[in-house]
Formats: structure tokens, sequence, C-alpha cells
């Protein structure tokens, strides 16, 4: 699908920087669309990082099983744990929905994050104040400082992997069953992980659970009290799921960092996801513990859009942003990133899903006219942003 190859092929690899193997699986739906603006980026930054990227594509998801008849293939596995880091686009559509369970295209992005261990899912929540305009919340929920909220999600635990699971008969009906299940470690280190963001941050952290009803968040609750002692700084509270999906509406800026479990993250990061206007902006990351990470936008294939290049890469180039500094430790690079995609929409370039707010926000003197582009011209346009910014930052 792309020319992968060096970060430089035009020039031999640099001898003092490391070599780093990054694995791209662009998916089904939006997902090549969008995965093709993120190493167009990093291609760009190529000359500014600490290493030598090299990139190559794997298959995925729905793409894959018409190729191999497998959502994650034996090859594309070997490739990822084997890789320093992972790109993935979006997996699913209508198109499978008739395939056998454990062939469907989510099953290899669950099997996939399972295997490379990714326990811990980053998730921010991100609208600087001159984007405001973008969310439909009113400019005095959101205050002057904007929306800044890090949901941290466990990953690999609860309801989507526990067993037993499936659809079975039992005298004569169908029953469906799903386990949510929880070792006390799995907790432990998702939870540890919210800690220290909260620390290094100056930030308090809220514990999302269900403990007046799941014996799974009474175990979540303890182990999050328990740990609290090692971080006698963060300020900590419970809160139950449903009391926080109604205060991330009614007042967002109360929280900080939130550490919840699988399926919790899961919805309530998507909600975010409408708070700052599309969940085309919504990055994420996906840490192990001393492995490699797995980096997706939180958007999914959106195959209503597929192919027709009207697709929001903004998540998947904030996306790049999150590479950037926990792979790669290159944090001036990935604030600058951050800072071309915000200022980008700022100056009223936009793709579709945000036309008609920025629309709205012109009509009222709060955003310039709005230039409505392609994905491949926005993340063009971010590209050329974040060149002027870290050439003036080289002076």
């Amino acid at each position: 699908m792309f020319a992968y190859g060096s970060s430089d092929p035009g020039a031999s690899p640099a001898p003092t920087r490391p070599r780093l193997d990054l694995l791209v699986l662009p998916g089904d739906g939006i997902g090549p669309e969008v995965v093709r603006e993120g190493v167009l980026l990093l291609r760009e930054l190529a000359p500014a990082l600490p290493v030598d990227l090299r990139v190559r594509e794997g298959a995925i998801g729905g793409f894959a099983v018409d190729e191999t008849g497998d959502p994650l293939p034996a090859d594309t596995l070997a490739a990822a744990l084997s890789a320093d880091a992972v790109f993935l686009g979006a997996v699913g559509g209508p198109r499978w929905e008739d395939v056998p369970s454990e062939r469907r295209p989510e099953q290899g992005l669950l099997r996939l994050r399972k295997e490379m261990r990714v326990f811990a899912n980053l998730r921010p929540l991100r609208l600087p104040p001159e984007l405001s305009f973008l969310s439909p919340l009113r400019p005095e929920v959101l205050g002057e400082g904007g929306l800044d909220v890090l949901i941290v999600r466990e990953l690999v635990g609860g309801i989507y992997f526990g067993e037993p699971r499936g659809i079975f008969v039992e005298e004569g009906a169908r029953v469906a069953v799903d386990t949510l299940r929880y070792r006390e470690e799995e907790i432990a280190r998702v939870v540890d992980i919210a800690f220290r963001i909260a620390r290094t941050q100056g930030k308090p952290l809220a514990s999302v659970d269900k403990a007046n009803v799941l014996a799974s968040s009474r175990l979540w609750r303890e182990i999050v009290e328990a740990k609290r002692a090692d971080y006698p700084a963060v300020p900590v509270r419970h809160v139950l799921v449903d009391a926080f999906a109604m205060d991330l509406v009614r007042r967002p800026t109360a929280y900080g960092v939130v550490v919840t479990e699988n399926l919790f993250g899961d919805i309530l990061s998507d909600l975010g996801g409408a708070l700052v206007g599309s969940l085309g902006l919504l990055p994420s990351a996906s840490l192990s513990e001393g492995g490699s990470h797995l980096y997706e936008p939180v958007h999914g294939s959106a195959p209503d859009i597929a192919g027709k290049g009207i697709a929001n890469p903004a998540g998947m180039l904030l996306t790049v942003a999150m590479f950037l500094r926990h792979t790669l430790s290159a944090e001036d690079a990935a604030a600058a990133v951050e800072a071309a995609v915000f200022a980008t929409i700022a100056r009223g370039r936009v793709t579709p899903d945000l036309a008609e707010a920025c629309r709205r926000a012109h009509a009222l003197g709060q955003c310039p006219a709005p230039e409505v582009l392609s994905t491949a011209e926005f993340g063009a346009a971010v590209r050329e942003e974040v060149v002027r910014r870290v050439m003036r930052e080289r002076g």
C-alpha cells in the first residue's frame, strides 16, 4: 500500500542513530487513510528524530480475514512482537458481521492487545481553550482552560477477555454468557501507572467503578485504597461509573486523571469524543511493561466514509505525538505535533466532521471562515505547521 523503508530512503542510515522498527497495521475502513498521514508526518520529522526509523506493514482485521481467513495472521503477530512499536488504523465493519465470532475483525485487535501485553490504555480528552467552540458544552462549563482529562483504561482484562463466554443452549433456550474477571495484579499495575501520571502532572486521580453492585469493582476499590499510601501527594476519590458519566458532561474540568476498567473506559472515552467535538480528535497509546507499545486513534473504521478522502486524521496525528513522547521520549517533537494540529484547526482548516461547528463559531466571531479540507490536505497542512515550528525552535 505504501512505500516503506528507512526514515530517509535516499540516504544511508546514520551510524550514530539506533534503528527503530515500526509495524504499521492500516486495517479496515478509514484506517489506511489516516495511517498514511501518520507515516507521512513521521517521515517529515525524520531528520529530527533520535532513531533511524524502519517501517513495514502488516494485515489485521477484516482485510486479514479476506486475505488469510484470520483477523490476526501469525506473521502479523510475530512482526508485532518483534517490533519496537506498532501503529494501528481501525478494524471492523458491516461487511464482516456474519463471519464466525472467532474470526471477526475485532477479535484480531483484542488478541493483538493481549499478546503484546499492552495493559494501560491512555486516552487524552484534550481541547485547548481556543478550540472550545468545537464542544457542545457551554463555554462556562469548559471554563477558560479548555478540557484536559486523561482516561487510563485497563485494556487486557475484564469482560472483554473473561471466560467462559459465548452463546449456549440450556433447556431448549439460548443463553449468552460474558465473564467479568480481574486478578489483583491486573488492577494494581494499571492503577500504579495512573497514580504515577497523576503525580507527575500534579493532578488529582479519580477511580471509576461500580462498587455498589460488582464484586470486581469492590476489589478494584480496595486496591486503589492500598496503592494510595505509595502516593500521598495525589488526591484520590472514588466515583461510581454512572455518576462519572453525568459529571463528565456537567463539570468535566473537575477531573484530571481517571483510571477505570476495560468496559467502562471504552464507553466513557467515546463520550469524551463527543465533548471535544469529534471522535476524530482522540488519540491513544496502549503501554506495556518493558515491551513495545501499541498506538491507535480512538475512532472506529467508519465504513460509511471510507475511501472518500474526508476522514479526520487528527486523532492519528495526535497518536503520532504520543508515540514520540512514550516510545522516543521526544517531548519537544511531540509538543510541536500537538500544537500544529490544534493551530491548523484554530485557523478554520478542518475536515468535514468539524466544518459545521466552525461555521457556527465563525458567525459568532470565534473562528475564521472554515476551509474544508480532505484527509490528505489536512495532513499536509499539519506537516507544514510542524516543520515551521521545528525549524523555528532550531533557530
